[in-house]
This record gives C-alpha cells, structure tokens and sequence, in this order.
C-alpha cells in the first residue's frame, strides 16, 4: 500500500507542473488582461507603466515569470489581489472552508439518498421501486441546480420564512445558524449529485448480485440484508467510489452557481468575482487550487480502490 501510496504522488507531481504552466501563461496571454493596466488603469502615464512593468519584472519570458511565480507557490504566495489588496492566500483560506463545508454536506446528502436508492433498486429489478428509483435519479440528472436552488428559496425562505434566503454563518460562532443558512445549499448540490451515484450503485450491484458467490451465500441461508450488504455491496463499491470521487472534484470545484445562488463567500464567488474584474492573481490561485483539489481527491480514490481490492494493493 506504501508503494501504492508513493506512486501515486510521484505521477502527480508532472501533472501539477502542466497545471499550474498552464494556468499561468493562458491567463497571461488573453488580450488586454495585462496586471499593469487592471492596476493603474489604461489612461496612466506610459513612463509609470512601463515603471511598474519593470518593477514586477512582467516583460521576463514567460517560463521565467512561471518558474518565479511557481516559487512563491510552493509557499502558498500567490500575490496579492488587485481588487482588494489583500494576500491572495489568505482570502483562499478564508474562503476554502466554506466551500469544503458546502461540499462535505452535499456529499452526505448524495449518499444518503443515493446508495439506498441504488441497492434496493438492485435488490427488485424491474418492479416498482426500481421503476421510481430510475425516474428519480434520471429527473435529478437532468435537473438544473440554479431552477431547484430558486425553487427552494421560493418555498422555505420566501413563503414559509423557515430559512434564510442567503449569507454565511461560521459553524464555530453559531452552530444552529451554521446549518440554517447551509441547509438549502446542501441540499441543492446533494440531490443533484445523487442522481449518477444511484445509478452507478445500482449498475455496479446488479452486476455483482449475478456472480456465483452470491448466490452460494443466499443458499447457506443467510439474511438477504446481510447478503446485500456485507458481500454485494463491498463488491460494488470500486465503480462506485469512481463516481464518488468524481462528484466530489466538482463539489470541490464547481459550486459556482450554487454559491452565487445563496452568497456563501466560497472559492466559487471568490472565481466569478475575480473574473469580472479580471483579478489575474486571484484568478490564478483559485485555479491552482481547485487543480490540486482534483488531484488529491483522485489519490484518496487510489489509495481506497487498495482498500477494497486487494488486486490493486499487491500489482
């Protein structure tokens, strides 16, 4: 598993480099988004500008702006954001939370919903259930996340004034108000996502309830439920824990509307804000983040494919 583990974060490690060059050098390269300008503005004078463009050291070839700003990187230095002067990291941090929060409650709602779906459905192909189950996970596909988003404010903020139509509170300030203002965002993201996790849960478990050791444990009497669950469902789980993982990255990485939606103060306002203004190292370092998220979230889906396969553990 070590080996595995040491593999795995070695592959990772070109791949990080091919990001982070290419965040860098297209967000460089689009006409008109030059740092100097977005700073000063285009009406500044031509010896102030070309001052400051000295200064920063921007007319440097582009690999060695790279190598400098990649440097300042790996000691979480992104710069600092031209829309608010502040440390780029810093807002990052601030702002990970949130979206880690939002992503972790989605997750537990997908699978709460999700993976019961999928086995029971499963467990009665073709019946009722079953029938139902595929309708839903089909409609929660197709389901657009910005229509239930408004749809849920319309009916528990407006109408019913049960929760809060928007805003952030921190878990560790209020807990109770945490969840109020979390719950209808987490619900949104949750439901969505729970559709392609249910029906990978019930292809992967179909699957496996046709192979011979299943049908040697239901004819030792064993409880249907242990059967579905101790040996079907283990079993399942690889293809599973794939779409897991999947969902998980664009949790990470792509709750933009649903953040816009509610105003949670997450790296998805944090993006959309920096790109109207063309914040470029604000821009940059949400980038960088949102890359290295994906590829620890497709570690940890390595190191568990080790855990449920022994096969992978051992080649």
């Amino acid at each position: 598993m070590q080996r595995l583990i040491v593999r795995r974060l070695v592959s990772a490690v070109p791949t990080l480099l091919v990001v982070t060059f290419l965040i860098y050098a297209l967000l460089l390269l689009i006409p008109g988004r030059d740092p100097v300008n977005l700073l000063l503005g285009e009406r500044s004078d031509p010896e102030i500008i070309k001052y400051y463009r000295k200064e920063l050291r921007l007319d440097d070839p582009i690999p060695v702006q790279y190598v400098r700003w990649l440097g300042g990187v790996l000691v979480l230095n992104f710069g600092r954001s031209l829309r608010t002067n502040e440390r780029v990291a810093v807002e990052l941090g601030r702002r990970f939370i949130v979206t880690l929060e939002l992503a972790a409650g989605s997750l537990l709602v997908a699978l709460v919903i999700a993976v019961p779906i999928g086995i029971y459905s499963a467990a009665r192909p073709n019946s009722l259930g079953d029938n139902v189950g595929t309708v839903v996970a089909v409609a929660g596909a197709a389901l657009p996340s910005f229509w239930l988003g408004i749809m849920l404010i319309y009916m528990f903020a407006v109408n019913l004034g049960w929760l809060p139509t928007q805003g952030y509170v921190k878990f560790f300030e209020d807990p109770l108000d945490n969840l109020r203002h979390m719950l209808l965002p987490v619900i949104v993201n949750g439901t969505v996502s729970a559709a392609s996790v249910a029906r990978q849960t019930r292809s992967a478990m179909l699957e496996v309830l046709r192979q011979d050791y299943i049908r040697t444990a239901r004819s030792k009497g064993l409880a249907e439920q242990l059967v579905l669950l101790r040996h079907a469902l283990r079993n399942a789980l690889i293809p599973v824990v794939t779409v897991l993982g999947l969902t998980t990255a664009t949790l990470l990485g792509g709750t933009v509307i649903t953040e816009w939606i509610f105003r949670l103060p997450g790296l998805g306002q944090f993006a959309v804000q920096s790109a109207l203004v063309h914040d470029v190292p604000a821009i940059q370092g949400t980038l960088v983040v949102f890359g290295a998220t994906v590829l620890v979230v497709n570690l940890v889906v390595d190191i568990l494919y080790g855990f449920l396969d022994p096969r992978i553990r051992y080649t």
